[in-house]
C-alpha cells in the first residue's frame, strides 16, 4: 500500500476511539431549571421570589431564617430599617433586603457569592419587585467574604462610615469561613452604638450546632458585644429524612453583634 493510499480501517478506528470517550446519552443530568417561592409579609402582601434551578451553595432554597429574619425586620422596621443603610451577606434569593427595601430603608446592598447566576438572579428579583414599588434604592454585587470591602461601601453616601445594620441570615453552617465573615462585618458595620448585625440560623445539623456557635465566640474576641434577641420553633423541619434532633432542625435562633 502506497503512502499515499488511506487504510479505510483508520477511519473506522477513529470512530471506535470517539465513541469510547464519549458518555452515553444521559449520562449528565439536565440543568435544572429556576423555579419560583412565595412570601407572605406580616402585611399580607405576596412577595414571589426566583430562585437558581441549583447551587452548590445552596442559593436554591429559601431557608427558614431568611423568612424569619424578614419578618422580625418588617416588625421592627421603624427602628431597624427606615432611613438606614443596609448590608446583606450570602443572601440567596434576597428576601430580607428586598424586605429592607420595600420598608424605605436609604440604601440596600444585597451580596453573594460572585457567582454569575447567583448575583444575576438577585438582580432580576430586584427587578421584579421595582416593576410593583418604583424607586428602591436597592443594588446586588457578588462578594467573597473577608476580601475587599471597597466595591459594596461604594454604594453609601459616605463609603468611610459603613452600613447601619447587617444581615446575615443561615451563613454559620460554612465554619471554615467564621473568621473571613467576622472580618467583613468589621471592616463593614458602621461603628456607632446603634449599629449592629442581626445572625439568624437554624441547626440543620444538630451535632455540629456546637460549631454553629463557636461562631459568636470569634466576634466576641474581635470586639464585638453578643446578645441572643430572637427564637422561634418552626412547624416543620425543611427536610423530613435528615438525621438529627428534630426540635433543633425546627428552631430559628437570632443573634445581635453590635460595638
Amino acid at each position: 500500500m502506497s503512502a499515499s493510499t488511506q487504510d479505510p480501517t483508520d477511519e473506522l478506528d477513529g470512530d471506535i476511539q470517539a465513541d469510547i470517550f464519549k458518555e452515553p446519552d444521559g449520562y449528565y443530568e439536565p440543568e435544572k431549571p429556576p423555579t419560583q417561592v412565595c412570601h407572605t409579609l406580616l402585611s399580607g402582601e405576596a412577595v414571589t421570589l426566583r430562585l437558581v434551578g441549583h447551587n452548590p451553595l445552596w442559593g436554591h432554597l429559601l431557608w427558614n431564617a431568611g423568612r424569619i429574619i424578614s419578618d422580625y425586620l418588617e416588625e421592627r422596621g421603624h427602628d431597624l430599617v427606615r432611613d438606614r443603610d443596609v448590608l446583606e451577606l450570602g443572601a440567596g434569593a434576597g428576601l430580607p433586603s428586598l424586605v429592607c427595601a420595600t420598608l424605605s430603608a436609604r440604601k440596600v446592598v444585597v451580596t453573594d457569592y460572585p457567582d454569575s447566576e447567583l448575583i444575576d438572579n438577585l438582580r432580576i428579583n430586584i427587578s421584579s419587585l421595582n416593576s410593583v414599588t418604583q424607586g428602591l434604592n436597592i443594588n446586588a454585587e457578588g462578594y467573597l467574604w473577608g476580601s475587599d470591602t471597597q466595591q459594596i461601601l461604594s454604594h453609601l453616601d459616605d463609603a468611610s462610615a459603613g452600613f447601619d445594620l447587617l444581615i446575615l441570615a443561615d451563613v454559620l453552617f460554612n465554619h471554615s469561613e467564621h473568621h473571613k465573615l467576622v472580618a467583613t462585618i468589621q471592616k463593614t458595620l458602621k461603628k456607632t452604638t446603634e449599629s449592629r448585625a442581626l445572625v439568624f440560623f437554624t441547626p440543620y445539623r444538630p451535632w455540629l450546632l456546637n460549631k454553629d456557635l463557636a461562631f459568636f465566640g470569634i466576634a466576641s474576641e474581635a470586639g464585638f458585644h453578643v446578645d441572643k434577641v430572637f427564637e422561634k420553633v418552626m412547624d416543620k423541619v425543611m427536610f423530613d429524612e435528615d438525621p438529627g434532633d428534630e426540635l433543633l432542625r425546627r428552631t430559628v435562633y437570632g443573634y445581635e453583634l453590635r460595638w
